[in-house]
């Protein structure tokens, strides 16, 4: 009888297998933050944010201490869960309160002996509260900086060691909401209700940066003040550097900035009735082609467009494919020299940005993105109501917040996949490596002196290809240095 009652869910299928619960923490989903947190000390990551971001709490009320709480949101991340819906449930979480306390040895695990020691991770409203810290302006700043220093960092970029040519794209995204949340608009283009942030990264798939935007802004609306400051911090580190974009961001001012200041841009260009008269030409001499081949046509045109102060090297795109009736085509605008970059040299670099693309769907994807704060003003402190209310925070600040720290989150995913070794590790998505190596499944035992997780060999092998080559990192005894970059709007 008391069998039974033990069974947790009885199977009428095969009456052979009992569940039943496991008591004291011994097992968890969630080994993988362990060793995210790992590749994140030796990227010298956490000392990095200690560095880069201020806590404003009062000393004598604080529980959690402030890289903790920033490493929970990061970590559940990195896991796929949600910080704000999902840290309750998992608060006794063995692998996360290991992973996320400063504390050595299974401090994190014991119950505490000090009035203000944390056990177990911090509740939802606590982490609440933290992104609305994380929306000052300084602390946005100091993200901004932990994104570009560490992105540095993880490469070996050196400024005495210049590369030959480095380049960056720049872009804009919708982040699609659900309710009224403010910033947020109807976006004719996209279809739906959303924020319109812009993104920058680079070519080794670290994203850089972001501002959000109004749901219902153009394209290139500030995306000069915001790329400028970035192109200037990547400077340093090329002889030569490149920008690409997309067809909404080539206006005048902009390509005249990159210009002066000798900067490479390529940028799909919108097509209109003076270029197409231009292509028909080439376009017709290809179609009347007998016998079609598979093949790419580059041609070179001058234009000047009544809105440009001069004239620039457009280069006209003809994909000529044997099954179809019409060659497709498209321009792109540079102001490389043929010499520096030919057509077909042109076309490459900028269809690399097709992997830059498809990274913005798959962090999206892994991370699950929601912005959704509202502005109102806390009410309550540890279940009893506050003497003077709040001020309320400011939505819009607290949402770009969440952006950052999103990407934080998905420049460690992309450094731990990178580090597997084999080919078809390499081409992984995000949520594809969390699957396949984080999310392991593991016993916890606890002795005197060890904590131990036993996982499946399975993940274990994908654990030691990555630890093999963290050994080759430096030892995490600083951390990268802190660069100074511009301050949010």
């Amino acid at each position: 009888m008391g069998e039974v009652q033990d069974t947790l869910f009885p199977l009428e299928s095969n009456r052979s297998v009992k569940v039943r619960a496991e008591a004291g923490g011994a097992l968890t989903l969630n080994s993988g933050v362990l060793l995210i947190r790992e590749i994140g000390q030796r990227l010298g990551l956490w000392k990095l944010l200690e560095k880069a971001l201020h806590d404003p709490r009062d000393p004598a009320r604080i529980t959690h201490p402030f890289i903790e709480l920033v490493r929970t949101v990061v970590l559940l991340g990195a896991q796929g869960w949600s910080c704000l819906r999902d840290v309750d449930f998992l608060r006794y979480d063995a692998a996360l309160r290991l992973a996320v306390s400063k504390r050595k040895g299974d401090g994190a695990l014991s119950p505490r002996t000090q009035p203000r020691e944390p056990e177990g991770l911090a509740s939802q409203p606590t982490l609440s509260r933290l992104m609305a810290v994380l929306s000052a302006a300084q602390n946005r700043t100091g993200l901004i900086q932990v994104l570009c220093s560490c992105a540095a960092h993880r490469v070996g970029l050196s400024r005495a060691r210049p590369r030959k040519d480095l380049t960056l794209d720049l872009d804009s995204a919708p982040c699609e909401v659900h309710g009224e949340q403010a910033g947020s608009a109807y976006n004719g283009h996209y279809h739906c209700r959303c924020f319109h942030p812009l993104i920058l990264s680079w070519e080794f798939g670290d994203f850089l940066g972001a501002r959000l935007r109004e749901g219902n802004v153009h394209t290139a609306t500030d995306a000069l003040a915001f790329a400028l400051p970035y192109l200037d911090w990547a400077a340093a580190f090329t002889r030569q550097l490149w920008l690409r974009m997309d067809a909404g961001f080539p206006q005048d001012e902009f390509l005249s900035t990159l210009e002066e200041r000798d900067y490479r841009y390529v940028a799909r260009l919108k097509t209109n009735a003076r270029l197409e008269r231009m292509a028909w030409p080439h376009v017709d001499h290809i179609a009347l082609k007998e016998n079609p081949e598979d093949r790419i046509h580059t041609i070179e045109l001058g234009y000047g467009a009544d809105a440009w102060r001069h004239a620039r090297r457009v280069v006209l795109v003809i994909d000529e494919q044997p099954l179809e009736l019409m060659p497709r085509y498209f321009f792109l605008v540079t102001n490389a020299t043929p010499r520096e970059a030919s057509g077909v040299q042109l076309l490459e670099r900028y269809r690399r940005r097709g992997a830059t693309e498809k990274d913005y769907g798959d962090w999206f994807n892994a991370l699950n993105l929601a912005l959704s704060s509202t502005n109102r003003p806390k009410q309550s402190y540890r279940d009893r109501k506050v003497g003077q209310r709040s001020e309320p925070v400011d939505s819009f600040a607290v949402n770009e917040a969440i952006l950052l720290v999103s990407m934080l989150t998905a420049n460690l995913l992309h450094a731990a996949r990178v580090l597997l070794a084999t080919s078809e590790a390499r081409r992984w998505s995000r949520e594809t490596f969390r699957k396949r190596v984080l999310q392991a499944a593991a016993r916890v035992a606890r002795s005197a002196r060890y904590v131990t997780f036993y996982i499946q060999q399975a993940h274990a092998e994908y654990w030691h290809a990555i630890a093999k080559q963290l050994e080759k990192f430096p030892t995490a005894r600083g951390s990268p240095r802190l660069i100074a970059l511009p301050v949010p709007a």
